[in-house]
């Protein structure tokens, strides 16, 4: 569609689950879940996007593509924590939105705040620590969060975890 915006061809990167491992079985767990998701969860969470309903635990990952410069939108899961949006990308380093981001560091998130949702810009950074770890910090306390990165465990293969620091409103 002339003058749409691009979405990323990775599919939906929730925030990673349980410690998967890479073995006999990964690479295909890894392709069937990834068509799921570019198939079926991320055109459901886009189009909720686009008709202003925003769903619980969800958020919209905006980077600039590495070799068109358009804009790409990634459903993820909300990982806001103050002034920092917290990512952990499924397929760790294959992550076309990873890739996005090593080559602009510069993105948006659209998130859920109350009612109300909103843009925030920041940058991004890919950091040393654990996902796992992250990931059980990161489902305390928010029921809909919760149960959007434990959804998400079974689909990842490596993981790797993204800081976003958002800039000052």
């Amino acid at each position: 569609m002339p003058g749409s915006l691009v979405t990323g061809d990775t599919g939906c990167d929730l925030l990673d689950g349980g410690r998967s491992t890479m073995n006999a079985g990964s690479a295909t767990k890894e392709g069937v879940f990834q068509a799921l998701q570019i198939s079926v969860v991320n055109p459901l969470v886009r189009l909720a996007w686009r008709l202003g309903i925003s769903p619980p635990g969800d958020a919209l990952l905006e980077t600039t593509g590495r070799r068109t410069g358009r804009p790409r939108r990634t459903p993820m899961c909300d990982g806001l924590e103050g002034d920092t949006f917290w990512l952990i990308a499924q397929r760790g380093g294959r992550a076309d939105w990873v890739r996005n981001i090593e080559a602009n560091p510069r993105v948006r998130v659209k998130v859920r705040s109350g009612w109300r949702t909103g843009w925030r810009s920041g940058t991004a950074h890919v950091v040393d620590d654990d996902p796992y770890e992250r990931r059980r910090i990161l489902a305390r306390g928010n029921l809909a969060r919760s149960l959007c990165v434990n959804a998400s465990g079974a689909m990842g293969t490596s993981p790797l975890t993204v800081r976003i620091d958002l800039d000052p409103r």
